[in-house]
């Protein structure tokens, strides 16, 4: 192959990737825009797709002065925080005993663990459903919780035995030698080592809780108890009107969590899941 023709080879990919990555930023692209125009705006005919000179931010303190957007987001962040923090505890706990102990019915309760994902999430909100109902966890940020636990639990398990296998045992008899005990071992040697992967467990968890829509939806039907998917959809999109601007407002304000956490410990996520994917 010549020069000239490697040269234009490359040149083909690059403007293939950048054809692709323009369509994969359009859609956040027109959510920014829409949020800074009003809805006849959105809505004109044909559509403006360059931004004009005069943004409107108005949409923004309209959204904000809401005060059931206020008690949406902040049901979101106890939900996912609490989630984070119980999944990652559990998770830990939970991979080393399978990485680190032998026990009658491991393998089966390793096996039990893994087929919850294999059941669609339709299914399993049935049987949660009236699980919660039975335990007055209906309408409940716990039950909430719960409910997520049930979805990134199992994952986190999974990839944190993954992660523990790949550290030495040598370290750990090591420190059983200088006199350090299990719980000392696991928290001052282990886990530090294991940190990648349990960051990446961390915000795994917090966008399958920060995300979810149809859990909440099922499981909340007081507006007070509902979460920011679920509560951007009923209070935006009318019978006969759609609210374009004061949602796409709301979409990106909801957005700022996941934004400002993948800004700060997306090289960990990265990190840890090849890591993981590499010890699995």
């Amino acid at each position: 192959m010549t020069r000239k023709r490697r040269a234009m080879t490359l040149t083909a990919r690059y403007i293939l990737l950048l054809a692709l990555l323009a369509v994969m930023l359009f859609p956040i692209y027109w959510i920014v825009l829409g949020s800074l125009r009003t809805n006849s705006e959105i809505t004109a005919m044909p559509p403006r797709i360059l931004p004009s000179v005069n943004l409107d931010f108005s949409n923004y303190s309209r959204v904000v002065g809401q005060t059931e957007f206020l008690t949406y987001y902040k049901n979101s962040l106890i939900v996912s925080g609490s989630t984070i923090v119980l999944c990652i505890v559990m998770g830990v706990m939970a991979g080393y005993s399978f990485s680190r102990y032998r026990f009658l019915g491991r393998q089966v309760a390793m096996t039990g663990i893994l087929s919850v994902q294999m059941f669609p999430l339709v299914a399993i909100l049935i049987s949660l459903f009236e699980f919660f109902r039975g335990y007055g966890l209906i309408n409940s940020l716990t039950g909430l919780v719960l409910a997520h636990l049930t979805i990134c639990l199992p994952f986190a398990i999974w990839f944190l035995k993954a992660f523990f296998d790949g550290i030495p045992r040598e370290l750990e008899e090591a420190a059983y030698i200088d006199g350090a005990g299990r719980n000392r071992t696991l928290f001052q040697i282990i886990m530090p080592l294991a940190r990648p992967g349990i960051l990446a467990v961390g915000i795994y968890a917090f966008l399958m809780s920060w995300d979810d829509f149809l859990m909440a939806l099922i499981l909340t039907t007081r507006d007070e108890m509902r979460t920011l998917p679920v509560g951007i959809a009923i209070s935006f999109i009318g019978e006969f009107e759609y609210d374009w601007s004061g949602m796409m407002s709301a979409s990106m304000i909801a957005s700022l969590p996941i934004l400002i956490l993948f800004i700060f410990l997306s090289r960990y996520m990265v990190e840890g899941l090849t890591q993981g994917a590499l010890k699995g």
